[in-house]
């Protein structure tokens, strides 16, 4: 019962609904089916299936709210969960920032399933791990990885008549690729919704290829560098930036979105003016539901135009209060670009860092989202449009906010996943001035 039909988890759903005796309830499943395969030291290590159900109720007797989760369907059961979730809300303080259930919505479908993916079995993920161990082999390379799949559907209703379902898909694929004296690393990861798209063979080309060339790295001195950063090393700190566009936090004076004297900066230039992020549950290859977690219909909407910041995340209580239009949370976040790939912006750098990967990121200053982290798997020097020699890893001190303000130029976007966020992003390469590396990492 992991993946429910719409017609199966209505008929569940209003039931829940009907049994309830609270001022309002909403009632929403959850199934999925997650397959996975680890691969480390050129040998499949584990590899499973995991499939879930869940019932979750939430009620509410005026402003006192009571939630309870099942994982069965029978009759009893529904009765059941009902029942706790009603003496949870009876035992519960008011809540002063409540907010009623969404009325009845209408949701624009959109394009989060995919069949290829959901198709995958053993077969296919066992296919994956051995095309990426055979290439890394081939070339005396150690290879250790991660593929992971899933569908999954939600469905949900309340007592006001609101109603919605949706299936969905994705697959992620890492790979780290070592030399055999660990001098040298690697890595390639892809994000899909859609696993036709995917060809592990083709993809470990890029992992094999920067971990050959990684080895015997020089070391550089610490300071500002020109960089390009892969958008997999952007987006782990563009992420922890979004963190911060809740119109909440800013209005209290807890953002760099915060004014002086109070408000938000809705409307202000923050950004280098070639800074675009949107916001869009149909894009193509990055669609997500096209509701959020309180069943607000999302839309196509603009957060940063132009650099200058257009939208803001308005929960239903602070709109409410701010006498603000709520609208659903984004799920994606798609950064517009140019159409040159990482290899094209090489090209065109007379000298610069090639930055690959970043992690280990962490928060220095949330009001300048100052970010303290690492490179990783690939670090080189560019000098006259070429790749020179691979060098050290850096601890960097950055802030986003700096960074998208010092822009040479942007490339075409990919689909990326966001370190920090449940965001799926579509990030672009980008050619940035003055970044600050503070100081050498001898990790590889």
């Amino acid at each position: 019962m992991s993946i429910l039909t719409e017609e199966q988890a209505r008929a569940i759903l209003t039931k829940v609904v009907a049994l309830s005796k609270a001022d309002e309830c909403t009632a929403q499943l959850t199934g999925s089916i997650d397959g996975n395969i680890r691969f480390a030291l050129n040998n499949i290590s584990t590899s499973g299936v995991i499939t879930n159900s869940d019932l979750a109720v939430q009620v509410a007797f005026g402003k006192r709210v009571g939630t309870a989760t099942i994982n069965q369907f029978d009759d009893a059961s529904l009765e059941r969960v009902v029942r706790r979730a009603e003496d949870l809300a009876r035992l519960a303080p008011e809540n002063p920032e409540f907010v009623p259930a969404v009325a009845k919505q209408v949701y624009k479908p959109s394009p989060t399933f995919s069949a290829a993916t959901a198709a995958i079995d053993p077969e296919y993920r066992a296919k994956v791990a051995g095309d990426s161990i055979t290439a890394c082999k081939a070339e005396k390379l150690i290879a250790a990885g991660f593929l992971q799949d899933g569908q999954s559907y939600v469905a949900f209703a309340n007592s006001k008549g609101n109603f919605g379902y949706q299936r969905a898909s994705s697959m992620d694929y890492t790979c780290t690729v070592r030399s055999e004296d660990g001098r040298g690393s690697g890595w390639v990861g892809r994000s899909l919704q859609d696993s036709s798209a995917f060809s592990a063979s083709t993809d470990i080309r890029t992992g094999i290829r920067k971990a050959s060339a990684s080895v015997d790295a020089r070391a550089l001195e610490p300071g500002k560098y020109t960089v390009i950063l892969e958008p997999a090393a952007a987006a782990g700190l563009i992420s922890f930036m979004m963190n911060f566009f809740d119109a909440r936090q800013a209005d209290e004076g807890r953002s760099f979105l915060s004014k002086k004297g109070g408000g938000n900066k809705v409307g202000e230039q923050v950004y280098d003016p070639r800074v675009n992020f949107t916001a869009d549950p149909w894009a193509p290859g990055a669609a997500v539901m096209p509701w959020d977690e309180e069943g607000l219909p999302r839309e196509a909407m603009p957060i940063i135009k132009d650099g200058k910041i257009v939208n803001l995340n308005y929960s239903r209580y602070w709109a409410q209060k701010q006498g603000k239009r709520a609208v659903g949370s984004p799920g994606n976040l798609l950064m517009a670009g140019g159409t040159k790939s990482t290899a094209d912006l090489i090209r065109g750098t007379e000298r610069g860092i090639l930055v690959s990967r970043t992690w280990y990121i962490r928060m220095v200053d949330p009001q300048t989202v100052l970010l303290t982290g690492l490179t990783r798997d690939g670090t080189f020097y560019i000098e006259n449009g070429e790749i020179k020699y691979p060098v050290k890893n850096f601890r960097f001190n950055e802030s986003p906010v700096i960074m998208l303000n010092n822009i040479d130029e942007l490339g075409k976007p990919v689909r990326v996943a966001g370190d920090e966020s449940s965001l799926v992003m579509m990030i672009p390469p980008m050619k940035l001035r003055d970044f600050t590396f503070t100081s050498l990492s001898d990790a590889v």
